[in-house]
């Protein structure tokens, strides 16, 4: 069997940074982890291309030596994945699908004319596809029997030599899947479970092990949902990478996600900085305790959300962070308290996004209840409308939305935040990693660096503050000069997705308000129209 596998385009997103990782020139932030996992559990005799069109688009050759086309997609990549299913039906090739978003809405992609679905997770399923292959089956849909989730200590090593890794900012690799919470809008409960469940610290070794014999030597992105769900695993794990860092003279860096309980265990903390994990994101969400509550993020209650970030900084990660708005119950004013939190607290990166209802949550299923959902397999991005009917004026929200993307990355700030938050990293104890360790000069990275200096500290109206903290940055913090410029070049996305916000939001809202006022328009005519019946009726 000759099976290409599919990976659809995202959107431009938060995420995306098309014109951050331009500069170094990469093509994607991160590969896609799930199919090189799938490749890896199919039958290996099979053949195996990937293609990920992200990075480059399929070649005829591709499509003609192609037996059977697997695809797997999250939300955001709706529209590519139709559209790609559609091409390969077109050409006469056999289509299976999965991952989160056909996991989600089956109905939504078995219209489109996929021949097999492979739903929940591949340990369980994919044999059960293949199985159906062999007995000659044409379609199928495979799930989990009695909503069983598979035990992640058998997962084999993902097929890493299927990928191109130059197209790539950073590797990814995945510990743990679940999370221990019971966040309402959260979907990874409902994929994964609450229980954690996590692989045996020799097996993501031995991951590590193959990235390094493929001559990966930079930034690799633990995928797990929250990555300290099982905090007792994730120790021994660590216990275990530390002496495999050191023999390897910390050939990677480390970044993840995490709840921000983190913040109250300085041991693991600790052990992640002598890890070489540089930064973490916390799913922050807003600082409005009533807020918190009602959405069962419980966790973010117990302590201080300020004090967190702060612990967190000062052990020397940095920290990325989400913020919604548009909560039940949530106060005039969201999109403000969040631009206050995120300046105080000195967030370089702060995701925002307006609350969507995702599929199957408990949102999901109170807002479909109550009546209030406004959109049915609505494209879910930081640049679509609230999907149902929010508690406080959609267009209030979407304006103080829009109003808080444009002051959360107004360049000046920006640039500020960072150079705060470096200043408490600098504060921090970095394990020694060895005075022998020689990186590889790169005319990539000078080229860049000198593309940052030119846009930020000549050309733009930032110059003197650009070249003021860079100075002050060299003198205190100097072994941290090279993340912090990375940091510092992430303004480069923000400054082109900021338009992008304002502008997608602001025609959707106008659409939206213009639909409401033709409702209400119709609400009058119908009475009038209702008395002039009786009118002609009586006469």
């Amino acid at each position: 069997m000759n099976v290409l596998l599919l990976y659809p385009r995202f959107p431009k997103s938060f995420w995306s940074f098309e014109k951050t990782i331009e500069l170094m020139g990469r093509k994607a932030l991160i590969p896609p982890l799930g199919l090189i996992t799938v490749a890896a559990i199919l039958p290996q005799e099979w053949n195996y291309k990937l293609v990920d069109l992200n990075v480059r688009e399929v070649t005829e050759a591709e499509w003609d030596w192609s037996e059977l086309v697997v695809c797997s997609a999250m939300i955001v990549q709706k529209p590519d994945l139709l559209a790609q299913i559609k091409e390969a039906k077109r050409r006469g090739k056999k289509v299976a699908v999965g991952g989160p978003y056909p996991t989600a809405l089956p109905h939504e992609v078995s219209e489109v004319g996929t021949d097999y679905l492979i739903l929940d997770e591949g340990e369980l399923t994919i044999p059960l596809f293949v199985e159906a292959i062999k007995q000659g089956q044409l379609s199928g849909t495979f799930r989990a029997p009695n909503g069983e989730r598979p035990d992640v200590t058998s997962t084999p090593v993902p097929r890493f030599e299927l990928l191109e890794f130059d197209a790539y900012a950073e590797m990814s690799v995945q510990f743990s899947r679940g999370c221990p919470f019971q966040c309402e809008f959260c979907d990874i409960i409902v994929l994964y479970g609450r229980k954690p469940r996590t692989k045996a610290p020799e097996q993501l070794l031995k991951e590590l092990d193959y990235l390094y014999e493929l001559g990966w030597r930079r930034s690799i992105f633990m995928v797990d949902d929250n990555f300290i769900g099982n905090k007792r695993n994730v120790k021994l794990l660590l216990k275990e990478l530390l002496p495999w860092m050191i023999e390897h003279k910390y050939p990677f860096s480390f970044a993840t996600e995490a709840s921000v309980d983190l913040a109250g265990d300085q041991e693991l903390m600790d052990l992640m900085v002598k890890c070489n994990f540089g930064a973490v994101f916390l799913g922050i969400e807003t600082p409005d305790e009533e807020s918190l509550a009602l959405t069962q993020k419980h966790q973010n209650t117990r302590s201080s959300l300020s004090e967190a970030v702060n612990n967190i900084t000062k052990s020397g990660i940095r920290v990325m962070a989400g913020f919604i708005i548009g909560f039940d119950g949530e106060k005039t004013g969201a999109g403000n308290r969040i631009v206050k939190f995120v300046e105080q607290t000195d967030i370089p990166t702060a995701v925002f996004s307006m609350l969507q209802a995702l599929p199957d949550t408990a949102l999901w299923h109170r807002l479909t209840r109550e009546g209030r959902m406004r959109v049915e397999g609505a494209n879910i991005n930081q640049t679509t409308l609230m999907n149902f009917v929010p508690t406080r004026p959609l267009e209030e929200i979407a304006c103080e939305y829009m109003d808080a993307f444009d002051e959360l990355y107004e360049p000046s700030k920006f640039l500020d935040r960072t150079y705060r938050h470096f200043l408490t990293l600098g504060t921090a104890t970095y394990p020694d990693k060895g005075k022998d360790r020689k990186k590889p000069f790169s005319w990539v990275v000078i080229r860049a660096l000198l593309i940052i200096c030119w846009r930020q500290g000549v050309v733009r109206s930032t110059r003197w503050q650009f070249w003021r903290n860079l100075w002050s940055m060299q003198q205190i913090n100097p072994g941290g000069v090279g993340s912090y410029l990375g940091v510092c070049a992430q303004i480069e996305h923000f400054l082109e997705y900021r338009g992008i916000v304002r502008r997608e939001i602001g025609t959707q809202l106008a659409e939206f308000l213009a639909a409401e006022a033709e409702l209400k328009a119709a609400e009058v005519s119908i009475p009038v129209a209702a008395v002039e019946v009786m009118a002609e009726t009586a006469v």
